[in-house]
């Protein structure tokens, strides 16, 4: 019973630390995700790169820092239905590592897009994609999203932002 015990345990240790990896072909730039999907989606960020700058917003308690940016996202050559989206972040020594996940009702919310169907053309927005902080620290993240088309083929589109550590001088 105790080697039954300690087998599942095991497998399910394995299994986790799997599912938190992300990014296991480190020959490769992007996470396991995100490859082998055709690209079809425009991600972007703006401003980027993002210099904190005290959180004045006694509404946000967050952090004493904030990084202010957008996210943008537009489905470049057809209408297409949301199934994934989030953000990796980059850690020393680790690489990319899962960060935000967002559901199709998340993503529809966030970017105000109605049923989370990506219009050909039209960029939806995440207005407030805002990183809070106690400290000032730099980092990157990889934002993506995945959606498919009416024939369930999938596309991607995924998108740097770069976030400072130093307040902007002025």
């Amino acid at each position: 019973m105790k080697r039954y015990t300690f087998t599942i345990i095991f497998f399910i240790c394995a299994l986790t630390a799997s599912a938190q990896q992300g990014w296991t072909e480190r020959s490769r730039l992007l996470p396991d995700q995100l490859r082998n999907i055709a690209t079809g989606i425009l991600v972007y960020h703006s401003p980027s790169p993002v210099y904190p700058e005290p959180n004045l917003d006694a509404t946000t308690p967050y952090g004493k820092y904030v990084w202010k940016h957008s996210t943008y996202a537009m489905a470049q050559t057809e209408d297409l239905e949301v199934v994934a989206a989030g953000s990796y972040i980059w850690i020393k020594d680790k690489g990319w590592m899962p960060n935000m996940k967002l559901s199709k009702d998340e993503f529809a919310d966030e970017f105000d897009c109605k049923d989370a169907m990506l219009k050909k053309g039209r960029i939806f927005t995440f207005k407030k994609n805002y990183r809070f902080g106690d400290a000032i620290y730099g980092g990157d993240a990889l934002w993506f999203v995945i959606a498919k088309d009416k024939q369930g083929k999938l596309y991607k589109g995924y998108g740097l932002v770069e976030t400072e550590g130093e307040l902007r001088s002025k």
